[in-house]
């Protein structure tokens, strides 16, 4: 059916104000059920639209989405990148409009390609492409995968498909759901109704009673560790003037727990180059050595060899071990097409904004007392990046830096995510932050300890290693990606085996 050009953006503002709310399914609102029934609206609404008009609605959606989850990057912008503030509005707004593009690409496809045999193939077909759109936004430009909506079923039953098939499988389940909860309520024979009402319940339970499985053992004893959060401003915290005051508070906040196994401070607390931080290493090392513990910090570290800078992590322990991080945020830690834009640098004046990329090493710190599977800030929102610290990891560490974000949404979003990579690992997971949120993360993605945000704290409790491979450790997205490419492309194949299109 074909809809009338004077009907164009009406029909699509239920769209707009479902995408808004299914931010409020995300921390730190966590009204999960709140993303089944927004999806469930979008596939509503895009039903019977020509693709130009479902795509239209879908990037509606993906406008109210995107524009009320992320819309915090201003704050980066303006406040610690020098930019003002119609200039920061701006630049968030046209990554706003670029990301609701995904959206809008799903329903286009849904209904261009998957009209023509009825709703439920269609409704199949959106929920496989949101998912699919989901998983080549997480690579476009290196990937922004903030706000997959696996991410907001953390605390829910689905949970129990985190080890299985990681955010992805989750995020399928819920569109599943959407598209199911369509079938029972739309007008049809009474049999669908029930048929799609029972394989939604059936979902919902089988995912419940996955979460019983024990996917990993521990291994060995418990850990003793701490956590240190120095509270410090952005805006200060790379100033000269203030370097020394810093460092003496990280150093007075570890007193108490030189004796732990392991101490962790967080990304570029030591805000100076590593060949100029002698002297603060010197003292690190005295008092490590009065204790027992090892020392992990975030730092930038410079080659003088190559002029190369990285955004690094450092464990002070009888051997010195560095990671530098791979998985750099772009305009942010790096500009893309340098040459082609290197005027842009000097325009946003954003700090850490020229960092190399690392080798691909493993990052997993060993030593006789742990072994720990390394990721810096932006890294821990990829699931394929933190599998590649195992088997050998017993438990992970995350160093972030959310004071870019101030007191918005990004923060808790931020460590929702981290939770979903201890869930999906079957690991504990610490995260260290400059100014929240710092937080112990058991194996089932369960915040044991929190530090309170933007407030100087160190919080300290025993971390459980483990060993094993989830099934999703093993295979990464294949799996359910897979599962939707296969899938769809039966549900495009069928077109071409259906009695009508045959008779054509």
């Amino acid at each position: 059916m074909k809809v009338k050009r004077g009907e164009t953006i009406l029909p699509g503002l239920p769209c707009l104000i479902g995408g808004a709310l299914l931010t409020l399914a995300f921390a730190p609102f966590d009204y999960w059920v709140l993303a089944v029934a927004a999806i469930a609206l979008l596939f509503f609404c895009s039903l019977n639209c020509d693709p130009r008009q479902g795509f239209l609605r879908g990037y509606l959606f993906g406008l109210g989405m995107f524009g009320a989850g992320v819309n915090w990057l201003h704050i980066s912008i303006n406040q610690f990148g020098g930019m003002n503030l119609i200039g920061s509005l701006l630049v968030t707004l046209v990554l706003v409009l670029y990301l609701a593009l995904y959206p809008g690409l799903a329903i286009l496809i849904g209904n261009r390609y998957f009209s023509s045999h009825g709703p439920i193939p269609q409704l199949c077909a959106f929920a496989l492409l949101w998912v699919l759109c989901e998983w080549l936004r997480a690579w476009v430009f290196t990937g922004f995968p903030w706000l997959q909506v696996g991410y907001s079923m953390i605390d829910s039953p689905l949970t129990g498909l985190a080890p299985l098939a990681g955010t992805y499988g989750i995020g399928l389940a819920v569109t599943s759901s959407a598209a199911l909860l369509v079938a029972a309520l739309m007008p049809a024979t009474l049999w669908r109704r029930i048929g799609a009402s029972i394989l939604f319940g059936g979902l919902w339970f089988g995912a419940w009673t996955l979460k019983d499985i024990e996917w990993t053992t521990p291994a060995g004893g418990e850990i003793s560790v701490a956590l240190v959060q120095g509270g410090i401003p952005q805006d200060m915290k790379w100033q000269p003037q203030f370097q020394r005051q810093g460092f003496d508070l990280y150093l007075e906040l570890t007193e108490p727990y030189w004796q732990h196994d392991l101490i962790i401070w967080p990304e570029t607390a030591l805000p100076v180059l590593l060949s100029r931080a002698e002297s603060y290493l010197d003292e690190i090392e005295q008092r490590r050595k009065e204790g027992r513990a090892n020392l992990l910090l975030g730092m930038p570290v410079d080659d003088p060899a190559t002029r190369e800078f990285f955004n690094s992590a450092l464990l002070l322990a009888d051997e010195i071990a560095v990671y530098h991080k791979r998985h750099l945020v772009p305009f942010g830690e790096y500009l893309p097409m340098k040459s082609m834009l290197g005027g842009i640098l000097d325009f946003l004046r954003i700090p850490m904004s020229d960092f190399s990329s690392g080798n691909p090493v493993s990052p997993v710190f060993a030593n006789e007392r742990f072994k720990a599977g390394i990721s810096i800030c932006y890294e821990a929102t990829f699931g394929r990046e933190i599998i590649k610290a195992l088997p050998e990891a017993e438990f992970l560490i995350n160093l972030s830096n959310d004071a870019w974000f101030g007191d918005s949404l990004a923060p808790h979003q931020h460590l929702q995510m981290a939770r979903m990579r201890a869930l999906e690992t079957g690991r504990y997971l610490l995260r260290a932050t400059n100014t929240g949120v710092t937080a112990i993360i058991d194996n089932e993605g369960r915040v044991l300890r929190q530090a309170e945000q933007f407030v100087p704290a160190a919080i300290s409790g025993a971390v459980m290693p483990y060993a094993g491979m989830t099934p999703y450790a093993l295979t990464g997205d294949l799996p359910a990606i897979g599962l939707c490419i296969a899938v769809l492309l039966a549900l495009y194949l069928a077109r071409y085996f259906s009695p009508d299109d045959r008779a054509r």
